[in-house]
């Protein structure tokens, strides 16, 4: 019966209501790409990181499966390290992987097209703290989690509910991957990200968006995005190696993405991280193939420099921002979308210093052709912290990045001929037609800056963007409605976590 209702919704039913977004349901770019480096320069990087696979190879450890497929393709395998030649990954990428796929929302409307000219920007994931004006840092909770999935939901500039939005840590460490699944799907209707932190994890998450899609929907469509990070240098774990593979054959979208903090888990030099993550992402991307071919997956790329004086990550700068736009050209050369970005900063606080440093990086996401710009909002303390007042600054700014995207306006209203031969010479446009038709829509009109006079600021009680926007989230949540969501959808989901939590005791050990 239920299983009927989604198969009903899904041809457009109505069973049950959904409200149409207010804004489109991801970006699609009509700007150029900027890129760093000539075509020279990109196959030496491409040369180089052939070499790495060929010479140095990359570690696949404690998965005999893995070492096993490699293998049978061709690889020549040395204990836990896998050897691939030259051309070997590829060949098998190119052959059978896309160059763009759509990934599902519970939402049809919602859903989001991932690769080629387009952009989705997504929150922050992973933070275990959280800060805001009020309370300053402390350790996140299932309520912070539940919070931030309704701000994503409500922003119009964001297109994706995100994964690991924050860590919830107030629930028991193997079981709280229910709750943050359940979340995303009960708060938003969005597009959503599973758990990754076991294999088991990663097929609940599986499971339940069977729940919400069916099982033939999920098989052969894209319903989850999944976050695999390489254990760089050239190294993958067993953890995330077994997430990979069950998300590969359940052929739901895997993000493969080498982790590097420049000069400690890299070269100093771009050139040298560049060429190093992307041997690491053609390793993990070939394994996503030979499991299932033509699987949808994304070549991520997150890379920070580091303080040569404290060793800490610093974030905003220009290497990291060279080594972003070298990512971007080299998966568009190889055919797979590309994910990197966001709205990074070191800082504690809002501050100066969050604005600088994030405006840096998400100019860097527009310049490099991101597809998939994961931490777009929220971003603190270096990933440390997921900010309240940081995630609605953070989302103004991506309604600049989409503006920026879509290009200039080169219809004839664009043009705006009919407006200068009305007005002419030595008068203004105020009040002319053109302008009468087009000024709610002529400029981005951003939710967080204040352009009035000093004395409206004054008048309205001299308060700084972080101020602003401590009242702005408030009223958001306030203002916060549930997305519809079929009830016997709901309660199989509910039923579905109760046993299986029931199933076994709570750990906090990862």
């Amino acid at each position: 019966m239920a299983r009927e209702r989604r198969n009903r919704r899904r041809r457009g039913g109505d069973e049950v209501k959904e409200a149409a977004p207010k804004a489109p349901a991801y970006i699609k770019r009509k700007i150029p790409y900027y890129e760093v480096l000539n075509e020279e320069s990109l196959q030496i990087i491409e040369n180089n990181a052939e070499t790495i696979l060929e010479e140095i190879g990359i570690v696949f450890g404690e998965d005999p499966e893995a070492l096993e497929i490699f293998k049978q393709a061709g690889a020549s395998i040395e204990g836990e390290t896998v050897h691939f030649p030259r051309g070997m990954c590829r060949e098998i990428i190119q052959k059978t992987a896309q160059r763009e796929f759509t990934q599902h929302a519970r939402n049809p409307e919602r859903s989001v097209v991932i690769g080629g000219d387009n952009m989705v920007l997504v929150p922050a994931y992973g933070p275990p703290f959280v800060h805001d004006l009020d309370n300053g840092r402390r350790y996140a909770t299932i309520e912070d989690f539940r919070n931030f999935i309704k701000l994503a939901y409500m922003s119009d500039n964001l297109h994706h509910s995100g994964g690991t939005i924050c860590e919830p840590v107030d629930l028991p460490v193997n079981k709280r991957h229910y709750d943050m699944v359940y979340s995303h799907i009960k708060y938003s209707d969005k597009p959503f990200m599973g758990s990754v932190t076991h294999p088991m994890r990663a097929e609940d998450s599986v499971n339940m968006a069977k729940i919400v899609f069916g099982d033939e929907f999920v098989d052969q469509n894209c319903v989850l995005v999944n976050l695999i990070n390489a254990n760089s240098p050239m190294t993958f774990d067993a953890t995330m190696l077994g997430a990979l593979k069950v998300y590969a054959r359940n052929n739901q979208a895997c993000i493969v993405t080498p982790f590097i903090i420049a000069g400690a888990m890299s070269p100093v030099s771009a050139a040298g991280v560049a060429a190093q993550s992307f041997a690491e992402g053609l390793a993990g991307m070939t394994l996503i193939q030979l499991l299932r071919p033509g699987a949808p997956m994304i070549y991520g790329n997150f890379v920070s420099s580091m303080s040569m004086q404290s060793g800490a990550p610093t974030f905003g700068t220009p290497e990291a921002a060279q080594v972003m736009n070298i990512g971007g050209a080299l998966a568009r050369r190889l055919g797979v979308p590309f994910r990197s970005g966001g709205g990074f900063t070191a800082s504690k606080l809002p501050d100066a210093q969050a604005g600088y440093e994030a405006a840096n990086t998400l100019n860097a996401t527009l310049n490099a052709g991101v597809n998939f710009a994961l931490h777009t909002a929220g971003w603190l303390e270096g990933g440390l912290a997921m900010g309240y007042e940081k995630f609605v600054m953070d989302a103004d700014q991506a309604g600049m990045v989409r503006v920026a995207a879509e290009g200039v306006d080169m219809s004839e209203n664009g043009q705006a001929m009919d407006a200068l031969r009305e007005v002419g010479p030595g008068k203004h446009f105020l009040g002319c037609d053109h302008t009468q038709k087009n000024f709610k829509t002529a400029f981005y009109r951003s939710d967080m800056a204040d352009n009035n006079s000093y004395e409206q600021w004054v008048e309205d009680g001299s308060t700084d963007q972080s101020q602003r926007a401590n009242a702005k989230w408030k009223k958001m949540l306030a203002d916060y409605e549930l997305p519809p969501l079929d009830p016997a959808i709901d309660e199989a989901l509910i039923a579905y976590m109760e046993e299986k939590k029931a199933s076994f005791p709570d750990s906090n050990v990862a």
